[in-house]
C-alpha cells in the first residue's frame, strides 16, 4: 500500500485517481521520483487528455504533477517510485519509451491560401443573387434598375431581330426570268454597250441606228407617251422605214424593231434623263424570248406573239426562283407558282405594277411586243437612273433579272446590235 500509483480506467482513460504519496517512517526527506509511466501510444497532447478530462481530474492531476511523491521501501529492498507525467519527459516503464507522434502543423500563409476551396457555381449564383436584391432595395440601385432592365431588353430584342428578320426576309423577286440564256461571263464595269459607249444624241430611235441624227425622212416622233395612231393602228408603224435598214443589218425582225425604237422616242420624251437607246431593249428581248420566237411563237403584224410565250414554273427547281402565284393565274394561268409571260419575260405581279399600252388600243397586254418594250424602258429609267452613265447601266440590267451571266448577254448582245448598225 506504500507504493503510489496512478489510476487509469480501461474503458474511460480521462478518469485519473491520484494518489497521496506515503511518509516514510523515519521522516526523512523523499528522494526524487522517477516520471510516472504513461500508456503507450499517448503524449501529453493527446486529445484525449484535452478533451475527455474532467475538471476535477484535471486539477488532481495538476497538483500530483507538482507534488513530489516518495516510494515506500518493501522488504525485498525495491523501491517503485511514481512521479506526475510531464509533456517533455521520456519517461519509461519497465525499460520501454513510448514514442510521441509529433502533431502536424497547420498551414499558414500561401500554404493555407492555396488549400482554400472555391464555392460552388450555385453558392456563387445565390451570394450574386443575395447581393443584388441588397443593392436593389438601396436608392442607387432602386435608380438604376430600371435602366439595367430597359438596357438588357432592348438588347435581346436586337439580338433576336439579328436572327429572325435575315431568316423571314423574303428573297428579292426578278422583274423578269432568262429562259434562253446559256453563256456564262462577268460584267464588266466601266463600259457601256454600242460601239462608241457615248451619249446617245436625241433624234433617232438610238443614233447607232443610222449615220446622223435627223429622223428618217417621213417618220413622225411621238408627242407622249402614246402616239396618235397610224394608219395601219399601230404608233410603232410610222417607223417602219428605219426599221427596215436596221433590220437587215442587225437580224431582229422587223416589228420588233419597229417596237424598240418607238420605245426609245417615247422614253425620250417621258424620262429625259434616261436615255435609254433601243439596243438595250434589243438585246433583252434576244436573251429573254428571242425576240418573240420562245416555245415555237411569231409576231404578229400587231406586235403580239402567238402562241403566248410563257415561262417554266417558278418552284425552286433546276436553278429557278421560288415564286408563289401572284395573279390567281389570269396572266400566267397558274393558280400555284408565278411563270414569266410575253416576249420580255415578266413577271405577272411586275407587269401590274409597271406595265403599259404603247399600241393605243387600250390593253395593257404582257404577250404584245409593243406594250412589252414599253413597260421594259419605264422600269430600266426608274429611280431617275441614267443609262449612259456605267454603274446606271449595269444596276438597271440587274435590277431587271439579278443574275450576272444575263447581265453580261444582255450586255454582249446591245454592243452587237450598235457595231452592226451602224456598217
Amino acid at each position: 500500500m506504500g507504493d503510489t500509483r496512478r489510476v487509469v480506467d480501461g474503458e474511460d482513460r480521462s478518469r485519473v485517481r491520484p494518489l497521496r504519496p506515503a511518509a516514510p517512517p523515519d521522516g526523512s526527506a523523499l528522494p526524487p521520483s522517477p516520471p510516472l509511466p504513461r500508456p503507450r501510444g499517448e503524449t501529453a497532447d493527446s486529445p484525449a487528455d484535452k478533451v475527455d478530462k474532467p475538471v476535477g481530474a484535471a486539477r488532481a492531476a495538476d497538483k500530483v504533477d507538482k507534488t513530489a511523491a516518495a516510494p515506500k521501501a518493501d522488504g525485498g529492498g525495491t523501491t517503485d517510485s511514481v512521479a506526475g507525467p510531464k509533456a517533455d519527459d521520456g519517461g519509461t516503464t519497465d525499460g520501454i519509451a513510448p514514442k510521441a507522434e509529433p502533431a502536424e502543423p497547420e498551414p499558414t500563409g500561401k500554404a493555407a491560401t492555396r488549400r482554400r476551396r472555391m464555392p460552388p457555381p450555385r453558392q456563387l449564383a445565390v451570394g450574386a443573387a443575395r447581393a443584388t436584391r441588397a443593392w436593389s432595395r438601396r436608392p442607387s440601385g432602386r435608380a438604376a434598375l430600371p435602366g439595367v432592365f430597359l438596357l438588357g431588353l432592348v438588347a435581346a430584342t436586337a439580338a433576336a431581330g439579328a436572327l429572325l428578320v435575315p431568316a423571314t426576309a423574303r428573297q428579292p423577286k426578278p422583274v423578269a426570268v432568262d429562259a434562253t440564256a446559256t453563256s456564262t461571263g462577268v460584267p464588266q464595269g466601266g463600259v457601256l454597250p454600242g460601239a462608241t459607249g457615248g451619249v446617245v444624241p436625241p433624234g433617232l430611235p438610238g443614233a447607232t441606228g443610222l449615220p446622223g441624227t435627223a429622223p428618217p425622212t417621213g417618220t413622225a416622233q411621238p408627242t407622249g407617251p402614246v402616239g396618235g395612231p397610224a394608219p395601219t393602228g399601230r404608233p410603232a408603224d410610222a417607223l417602219a422605214g428605219w426599221a427596215q435598214q436596221v433590220s437587215a443589218r442587225t437580224g431582229i425582225p422587223l416589228v420588233a424593231m419597229q417596237a424598240y425604237g418607238y420605245a426609245e422616242l417615247v422614253l425620250a420624251e417621258t424620262h429625259r434623263s434616261c436615255q435609254l437607246s433601243w439596243t438595250t431593249l434589243a438585246a433583252i428581248g434576244y436573251v429573254e424570248s428571242r425576240h418573240g420566237a420562245a416555245n415555237g411563237a411569231t409576231l404578229k403584224s400587231t406586235g403580239r406573239a402567238e402562241p403566248e410565250i410563257i415561262g417554266d414554273r417558278l418552284d425552286g427547281q433546276g436553278g429557278r426562283s421560288r415564286i408563289l402565284d401572284t395573279d390567281r393565274g389570269q396572266l400566267d394561268r397558274d393558280t400555284v407558282y408565278d411563270r414569266a409571260i410575253g416576249p420580255m419575260q415578266f413577271i405577272p405581279s411586275t407587269w401590274r405594277e409597271i406595265g403599259a399600252d404603247a399600241d393605243n388600243d387600250g390593253v395593257k397586254d404582257p404577250h404584245d411586243i409593243d406594250d412589252a418594250a414599253l413597260a421594259a424602258g419605264e422600269y430600266l429609267c426608274k429611280a431617275g437612273r441614267n443609262m449612259t452613265i456605267p454603274g446606271d447601266w449595269w444596276g438597271a440590267i440587274l435590277s431587271y433579272n439579278d443574275v450576272r451571266r444575263y447581265a453580261q448577254d444582255v450586255f454582249d448582245k446591245a454592243d452587237e446590235y450598235g457595231r452592226l448598225s451602224r456598217t
